[in-house]
């Protein structure tokens, strides 16, 4: 008897993959022009570098990792019949784009300038180091896709997510609001668009979408306005080009491993972090009826980001949030495929450059301030409401760092910041403090989110425990590093009065751990219960 039951199709293209192309492409164009627009503009990064050296790469790791993962979608919809589901949106990771870039490539870019070398050649010497921090996170975030579940298991949610907060807070957020009102016409039009459908939800006429319209609008106003001098701030004309570059395989990043090293205390944090939001949107996937397997989705960002970091990318990629949304508004496999192809063709022909470039900062300000409230929000949230306090003690050690960032970037005369710096009428100077507090502030903000949250709930010997990693990591300048550009050290081969900071940091650290130990016995701890208002 003939089989008559027909073929299984599965539907991997519908009209709403255009919608979710569009949301997806932009949200990667944007996280391209923070890269960017930091570099260039807060920094004096030679703009060409940028575009043809690093834009390749980094968009060639979003093809990969969306070609794959639209594979994953058909291989889904074969093995359990379901002709309707969704691929997994992979793209570039925005907290880690702009942490890196601020914390890592602008900063190196200066201090390999301050040493002497060319523009040019500080530059490249950047691109390289970039690339092997790219190299050694993907390394890593190979080796923690197979430990996910355990590290989001043993992490304390208030010291991940409120280290990340803090980054939303000083570093995306504060930065973007100076742009938006050293261009008040532009910048505010652009943000009250911005606020008026993500955050307070109301749609515009004919649905038309918020980001967008807020960038099309505010690029032609500042168009318009510019040449008469009404624009409200300093005006450039338009001089976007073509960057054309192709993400050819190279050693070169071995050139930027050894500088790369004393990063790794900014760089493993975040591939933690996008390990743990892996096992998240898998399990968000799943629940809206898409099971994907959790450790195929983390090998994948894992190696999009190891290949990018070889082709020259200097930025991670990461599974996207959201993927029932894309799922409800009818995406399939489509949006994905689309996107790869868009973003790694637009790195390599030069196209997403030309965007970037056309859009002034002042217009794409207003999107960074939204992405640091949102992690900000996200990780009061996400947390218990008694962890609050530990949320935002974790804040600080970024504050710092952005205050170290002004400050050394040219804000104040550099013969100032030296003399500040190098002053020994008093053990530790003011400002050795801020930078010893900034150094390492990822980590800084994780253990001190970690040692609240585990005091908070009563478990004071494991919040001792973490002053005691706080205090073996500021010894060796892991965390807390009394030297401007973080490097790590043996504190006794350092001159007074930076050597106060290791000895008097982590015997403050130790001294409590030992305090917290000892209290850890009393009644009291036992019996007590976190405070109502918490």
């Amino acid at each position: 008897m003939a089989d008559n039951k027909a073929p299984f199709k599965y539907e991997w293209f519908t009209m709403g993959d255009v919608n979710g192309f569009f949301g997806l492409m932009f949200d990667n164009v944007t996280v391209l022009s923070f890269l960017a627009g930091i570099l260039i503009f807060a920094f004096g990064f030679p703009a060409d570098i940028v575009y043809s050296k690093m834009f390749p790469g980094t968009a060639f790791g979003v093809l990969f990792g969306d070609l794959v993962y639209t594979w994953m979608a058909f291989r889904l919809a074969k093995k359990t019949g379901n002709a309707k589901v969704t691929a997994m949106p992979l793209g570039l990771d925005t907290p880690s784009t702009i942490g890196i870039a601020l914390a890592v490539l602008g900063p190196s870019f200066l201090a390999f300038k301050a040493q002497g070398m060319p523009e040019h050649d500080a530059a490249m010497m950047t691109w390289y180091l970039g690339m092997a921090t790219m190299v050694l996170t993907g390394i890593f975030k190979f080796a923690f896709s197979f430990i996910g579940g355990w590290l989001q298991r043993i992490i304390p949610q208030a010291g991940l997510l409120g280290s990340l907060a803090g980054i939303g807070l000083a570093l995306i957020g504060f930065g973007p609001i100076l742009e938006i009102f050293g261009m008040p016409i532009v910048g505010l039009m652009a943000f009250g668009l911005i606020i008026y459908t993500l955050i307070a939800g109301i749609k515009l006429p004919k649905n038309m979408p918020g980001v967008l319209t807020a960038v099309v609008l505010g690029t032609g106003l500042y168009y318009i306005l510019g040449p008469m001098g009404m624009c409200g701030g300093e005006y450039k004309g338009l001089t976007a080009q073509l960057h054309f570059g192709l993400p050819i395989p190279t050693l070169d990043f071995m050139k930027g491993m050894v500088p790369a090293l004393k990063y790794l205390p900014v760089a493993i944090p975040f591939a933690i972090l996008t390990v743990i939001g892996g096992v998240n949107v898998t399990e968000s996937a799943r629940v809206a009826g898409d099971d994907f397997k959790t450790r195929d989705i983390l090998l994948t960002e894992a190696i999009a980001t190891l290949i990018a970091g070889v082709c020259g990318g200097v930025a991670q990629s990461t599974p996207y949030i959201g993927q029932p949304a894309y799922k409800a508004m009818g995406s399939r496999a489509g949006y994905t495929l689309l996107t790869g192809i868009f973003i790694g063709l637009g790195g390599f022909l030069g196209y997403v450059g030309f965007i970037v470039e056309l859009i002034p900062r002042a217009v794409i300000a207003p999107i960074l301030v939204f992405v640091g409230l949102d992690i900000m929000c996200q990780a009061f949230h996400a947390c218990p409401v008694r962890h609050a306090p530990a949320v935002a003690l974790a804040f600080f050690p970024t504050v710092a760092r952005m205050v170290q960032i002004k400050l050394s970037s040219g804000l104040i005369p550099p013969e100032v910041f030296n003399k500040a710096l190098t002053t020994v009428d008093k053990a530790l100077p003011e400002l050795q403090v801020i930078i010893a507090i900034g150094n390492g502030f990822i980590v800084t903000g994780m253990l001190w989110g970690a040692f609240m949250a585990e005091l908070i709930d009563r478990r004071v010997r494991m919040a001792a425990f973490y002053l005691l990693c706080c205090a073996a990591l500021t010894f060796f300048g892991i965390i807390h590093s009394a030297i401007p550009d973080g490097n790590m050290y043996f504190p006794w081969l350092l001159s007074y009065p930076v050597n106060q900071i290791p000895y008097q940091f982590t015997a403050g650290y130790l001294v409590l751990a030992l305090l917290l130990f000892g209290l850890s016995f009393s009644k009291e701890v036992k019996e007590g219960h976190a405070p109502a208002h918490y």
